[in-house]
């Protein structure tokens, strides 16, 4: 194993704390991976199947460990985010002493200004608000540079699309939350809280019991656990209302980084969410939304919602979904023949390849947005803007290339 890999004396305090805590630490250890931050890496050979971390219920940071004498100061329906930032923000200094070693092996709020869009400044969301340059992904910005916004004609549940305007309602209102109870609360300091809670948290549900209505209410923070990178390639995780159980799903060399999954999630989520994206995604996606509603008359969108079509339409390496080809065929069907092929009474009027041009369309669309967005990003890092924001952009660059890349693929998937 390299050398180079130990991350600094910080962690390693905490790391013996945390085994202090009957946190099981078996083969791994924090690392420093070489600019890609802080991950998990095997300290020895690690067989399939073998248990590496455990974080019993008592170490973990969950609500119920927020003094009453702070959480109820909020009033019921106030969200677990907000308290649990609200804590670590305006918690009494000795309720926090027990967190110190671990609070110190967290990013930083430049860490947070460097990687996550939400804190990026407007030049380098959008390059020029003359001219309404858009530069971040459609589905984080809910925006496009060639392509006017469309109007949503009815209301549907996507959990891909319109990310950064989600996150930043989600914080806007946790922080009007806390400010209600602690007035003097300094913006910096509970955002770069919030953050910590939203990047680090785990799915926190006790066996039995309901799942909340915001999915964002079942989380809690795992000490030493909460070095785990994310891939597709993960070990297996389980919590029985006991303990956190970390189990490998292969085996590991020493040396090798030792991944957990944060879900099947696609690269704009990832970016938004926690400020990064993977190289390869099995779970990468496109959505063809405002393309697609911009190409269809109201009446038709109003048949596409009434039998359940409406809205999320997905494109993939593999090809489109079948919504995207139900949204397709509408757009040269008769009505009627239509409605019959989607209650599965006909196939009158379908044509296959008439689909296929029409989604290849779709897509084409998206793919020339790629590549104009990819000018304006090379025109803001020449900039003199752009040269104090070179890192961001290039990030930027490179998912837009990545976009690019799965249009084409997508191209030759639905020609197939």
């Amino acid at each position: 194993m390299k050398a180079d890999w130990r991350p600094g004396e910080e962690h390693e305090q905490f790391t013996k704390w945390a085994i202090s805590q009957e946190i099981i630490v078996n083969g791994v250890a924090p690392a420093r991976f070489p600019g890609r931050g802080l991950g998990m890496i095997a300290t020895r050979n690690i067989e399939e199947d073998e248990t590496i971390v455990t974080v019993p219920l008592k170490e973990m940071l969950t609500i119920e460990r927020v003094p009453d004498t702070l959480r109820s100061k909020f009033p019921d329906g106030t969200s677990v985010h907000a308290i649990l930032a609200a804590f670590l923000t305006n918690g009494d200094t000795k309720d926090l002493e027990e967190y110190e070693l671990w609070r110190k092996t967290w990013p930083t709020r430049q860490d947070f200004e460097d990687s996550m869009p939400i804190l990026w400044p407007h030049s380098v969301k959008g390059f020029n608000s003359r001219d309404s340059n858009h530069l971040l992904p459609p589905s984080i910005s809910g925006t496009w540079n060639n392509i006017p916004k469309s109007k949503i004609e009815y209301e549907y549940e996507t959990f891909h699309q319109n990310l950064l305007a989600q996150q930043e309602e989600r914080l806007r209102d946790a922080w009007e939350s806390v400010v209600s109870v602690f007035p003097e609360t300094d913006w910096d300091n509970f955002s770069f809280h919030w953050l910590i809670v939203n990047t680090r948290s785990f799915h926190y549900l006790m066996p039995g019991q309901e799942p909340p209505e915001d999915r964002n209410d079942a989380m809690a923070l795992l000490p030493f656990a909460d070095y785990f990178n994310h891939s597709d390639v993960a070990c297996n995780v389980n919590f029985d209302g006991k303990e956190y159980v970390f189990k490998t799903t292969k085996s590991y060399e020493e040396g090798e980084e030792i991944y957990m999954s944060y879900g099947p999630h696609p690269n704009d989520f990832l970016l938004t969410e926690y400020g990064f994206y993977l190289d390869e995604n099995e779970s990468e996606v496109i959505y063809l939304d405002d393309i697609i509603f911009k190409e269809i008359p109201g009446h038709y969108q109003e048949e596409l919602n009434f039998q359940q079509y409406y809205g999320n339409y997905e494109v993939t390496t593999t090809g489109a979904c079948y919504r995207t080809e139900i949204a397709a065929c509408i757009s040269y069907m008769e009505l009627e023949d239509w409605r019959n092929y989607v209650l599965g009474h006909s196939v009158k009027g379908v044509n296959a390849d008439r689909t296929v041009s029409v989604i290849k369309k779709w897509i084409k669309t998206y793919a020339d947005e790629a590549r104009a967005t990819t000018s304006l990003l090379k025109l803001a890092a020449s900039s003199e803007e752009g040269s104090k924001n070179q890192k961001k952009l290039e990030t930027l660059l490179r998912r837009w290339e990545q976009i690019e890349d799965l249009c084409s693929k997508a191209t030759d998937a639905v020609s197939c």
